[in-house]
């Protein structure tokens, strides 16, 4: 079975999000959606590098990581802005689209603190076994980053919480204004 034949994998990881409101943007979203050397629950770990070649293949054809809700494909709430490798993981950065009423919703869901989840939607390409029988993840090629409810690395929680989290963002301020209006 070649690369392309073989069916879309996902694998999900929780993440403090920071929320910040952007004008007419969206809102913004951050954090790590898979991290490095962890076993998630279905036993298999992410190698660092693992999303290297997808990300260069990605940036020369001028393709993007598309931003799905619930990795359903019917469902884009949003545009990855940065996607990128560091020591950590895979760290995206974008904006749900605030036009979409899915994203309004997921923005909702998300500053009530009711889902943080991130969810990598992939194919493998090369994969190997460590020490433990583990399966180890060494080539993605990476097809999407969804919001999710339930991520399948809970151990992946970021403990330093964004700015939207400790404090209230633009959006909340909106929000809490939006409400104050209506209430008068």
């Amino acid at each position: 079975m070649t690369p392309l034949q073989r069916p879309l994998e996902r694998k999900d990881c929780a993440t403090a999000l920071n929320l910040q409101a952007r004008g007419g943007a969206g809102v913004s979203v951050a954090g790590y959606a898979s991290l490095f050397g962890l076993p998630d629950q279905g036993g298999d770990i992410v190698a660092a590098g693992a999303y290297t070649r997808s990300l260069a293949r990605l940036a020369q054809k001028g393709g993007t990581v598309r931003m799905l809700w619930q990795h359903d494909p019917a469902q884009p709430i949003g545009v990855w802005d940065e996607v990128r490798e560091d020591a950590r993981g895979l760290f995206v950065k974008g904006r749900l689209l605030m036009d979409v009423a899915r994203a309004k919703e997921a923005a909702a869901l998300l500053e009530a603190g009711a889902m943080d989840g991130l969810s990598i939607g992939y194919r493998t390409i090369k994969a190997g076994k460590d020490d433990k029988g583990r399966r180890l993840l060494s080539e993605l090629e990476l097809w999407e980053v969804s919001l999710v409810t339930f991520p399948m690395l809970p151990q992946a929680r970021v403990a330093a919480k964004g700015h939207a989290l400790d404090a209230p963002c633009a959006f909340t301020r909106a929000l809490q204004d939006a409400r104050t209006q209506l209430a008068t």
